[in-house]
């Protein structure tokens, strides 16, 4: 399938989104419409266990496209802006491992999306944040609600308040970036990737689901939920192998089953 603003490829149980909008990766609405569709695409797809989501070797996306909402009317703005948090929910809540391979800057609607994915890789060198007040208006697709649950809420207001990017260590010095390397994030994502696919990739899902879910619920019925996804997978195969491997002394075969 081709898209107009977007690249997939998927080979071992791994998906690669590219976003393809030159020069800066921006979005308008018929794009994220696009996203959207890919989104449930790979969601669907038994054979596709990781997605990985990058940009180009400059910039991983600026967010949205700025002309668009200049000249659009607020009705249009809001429906715009609904969508494009509807869509990334559904990015947040695939059960499948979600990881942001960024290779330069992440800044406004761009670093929203990658704080809807579940890991975020970067490389040396890029700049990150979420400049929306330097407009006149606040992150509007999920940052002023994912990024203080991250990082915390003073340096989460602290970055949207004043606008200001900061450098991939620094991210990673916060808790906003997992890895930071002076490679490829795409290849070191992709590495990240085949070690997960020849894990328990079941387990896997299930911990990224009570760990979603769990987070919006009472430690009470987080336990519940916990126990329910543990009881799933005790009657796997995976599971079986595991528990006989530890008893062997061997390394399991786990086949996602």
């Amino acid at each position: 399938m081709s898209y107009q603003g977007f690249t997939v490829e998927k080979a071992r149980g791994t998906a690669v989104i590219s976003i393809n909008v030159p020069p800066a990766n921006t979005y308008n609405f018929e794009l994220m419409k696009e996203f959207d569709a890919i989104i449930e695409d790979v969601r669907l797809d038994t054979d596709v266990n990781i997605v990985i989501l990058t940009g180009n070797d400059k910039i991983f996306s600026a967010g949205a496209d700025i002309n668009m909402l200049k000249q659009s009317d607020p009705s249009f703005k809001a429906t715009f802006c609904l969508h494009c948090q509807e869509t990334l929910l559904e990015l947040e809540r695939t059960p499948k491992i979600v990881i942001a391979a960024i290779n330069g800057h992440c800044v406004g609607g761009g670093l929203e999306i990658a704080l809807a994915c579940d890991l975020r890789f970067m490389r040396t060198g890029g700049q990150i944040g979420l400049p929306e007040v330097t407009l006149g208006v606040l992150p509007g697709t999920g940052g002023t609600q994912r990024l203080p649950r991250l990082i915390g809420k003073a340096r989460a207001l602290d970055l949207m308040i004043t606008g200001r990017t900061i450098s991939s260590e620094q991210a990673q010095d916060i808790g906003l970036v997992n890895e930071v390397s002076d490679g490829d994030a795409v290849e070191f994502a992709k590495e990240y990737a085949a070690t997960l696919n020849s894990g328990a990739i079941r387990a896997i899902g299930l911990i990224k689901v009570a760990v979603q879910e769990g987070v919006e619920m009472s430690l009470n019925n987080g336990l519940a939920l916990e126990r329910e996804l543990q009881n799933r997978l005790f009657v796997t195969e995976d599971a079986q192998e595991g528990l006989q491997a530890f008893i062997e002394k061997r390394t399991p075969d786990f086949k996602g089953r």
